[in-house]
């Protein structure tokens, strides 16, 4: 078994690091930066988010951005807390357990957890010395990633990518245990000690014939979820829909929308559906890690036209008089984000 997983993760490249993808094309982000003259062009991007979306502004504040209509109902927790004024600011913002609890500045779902009671939320609590959010689980049953951009003087934006989200989950033949099922699924086995940490009180149930349980509801990649190229699904209902919405977030003009919906019909109707996350720069056009539906070169040349993308909107915005940041100041961000995801990801595994 071991050797088929180390095959799998050789030969199918949606396991491979990032580095793969964003190495061989450092070279035309080289000829961007000369172009533009200046190695932080991007930083202008999106001016209504904090470097633009780097990765090191706040989830919660980004998410300010969105009507409450759209939104689920969330805190932000300091890193000063005490555990009763938490429970009570839950209660007043109308929060019920299930919950989610996650970094306010969080990377590749570090540290995001599902949290079913007092006592799960307050282990969680001690175990963080970040800030963090709190906010309602959301129960639509789907969820998609929606990336959007719009040049600055244009009227409508475009949605080039859009990207479906299949949680991790087994299906029960009422002999083997949730850990047998675990390690005979082709996906679930890449992320054994995972999945047993996060479900330890069923790990070793005999799960009923039929029956099927989702191991993971976080939607992330690093998690287990599997990305599922759905562009061809993107028509004029979805566009409308998402720059209707988008036109009421004030400096956002690429990134990516990370969203739970009950269908795809209803959310091309601007139903039955609710953001999770706004991401900005730093967001991928995250159906690339499709591996069956494009190849691994096509993958990196997705990459390469969202920079250029992201390139033309830093030039118009720069005429428009939004200047770009001192690049110095730009890559210490960056490598200050580095530092604390190294940190994050220490307590995500301990944990």
């Amino acid at each position: 078994m071991g050797k088929n997983i180390f095959l799998r993760k050789f030969t199918e490249w949606e396991y491979w690091p990032s580095y793969m993808f964003y190495g061989p094309n450092i070279p035309y982000l080289l000829y961007l930066s000369l172009k533009s003259h200046s190695f932080a062009f991007f930083s202008n991007v999106n001016p209504g988010i904090k470097s633009s979306g780097n990765g090191t502004e706040s989830k919660f504040e980004t998410l300010q951005l969105i009507p409450d209509a759209f939104k689920p109902k969330s805190i932000l927790v300091d890193k000063e807390r005490d555990f009763e004024t938490i429970l009570n600011q839950i209660k007043n913002a109308g929060i019920l357990f299930p919950l989610i609890a996650k970094p306010d500045v969080g990377f590749r779902g570090n540290l995001v957890k599902k949290i079913t009671n007092e006592s799960e939320l307050k282990k969680y609590i001690e175990t963080l010395p970040y800030k963090f959010i709190i906010q309602d689980f959301i129960k639509l049953p789907n969820e998609c990633g929606i990336f959007y951009y719009k040049c600055p003087n244009e009227k409508k934006g475009i949605v080039p990518s859009l990207t479906l989200k299949s949680f991790i989950s087994v299906l029960g033949d009422g002999i083997s245990t949730v850990e047998e099922l675990v390690k005979k699924n082709d996906r679930a086995k890449h992320y054994v000690e995972r999945l047993k940490l996060n479900n330890s009180e069923i790990w070793l149930n005999v799960l009923p014939k039929n029956e099927s349980v989702i191991l993971s509801e976080i939607g992330n990649h690093a998690r287990g979820t599997q990305f599922i190229n759905a562009t061809h699904l993107i028509d004029t209902n979805l566009e409308n829909v998402i720059n209707e919405l988008s036109s009421h977030i004030p400096g956002l003009f690429y990134g990516r929308y990370d969203i739970k919906y009950n269908t795809i019909e209803e959310l091309k109707q601007g139903k039955n559906y609710k953001f999770l996350e706004v991401n900005g720069i730093i967001a991928e056009p995250i159906h690339i890690y499709d591996s069956t539906s494009m190849s691994y070169f096509k993958a990196l040349k997705t990459f390469r036209n969202h920079w250029r993308i992201m390139y033309k909107i830093s030039i118009n915005n720069r005429k428009n008089g939004l200047n770009y940041m001192n690049s110095i100041d730009f890559w210490r961000e960056i490598r200050d984000l580095m530092l604390y995801v190294k940190e994050i990801k220490k307590l995500s595994d301990s944990k």
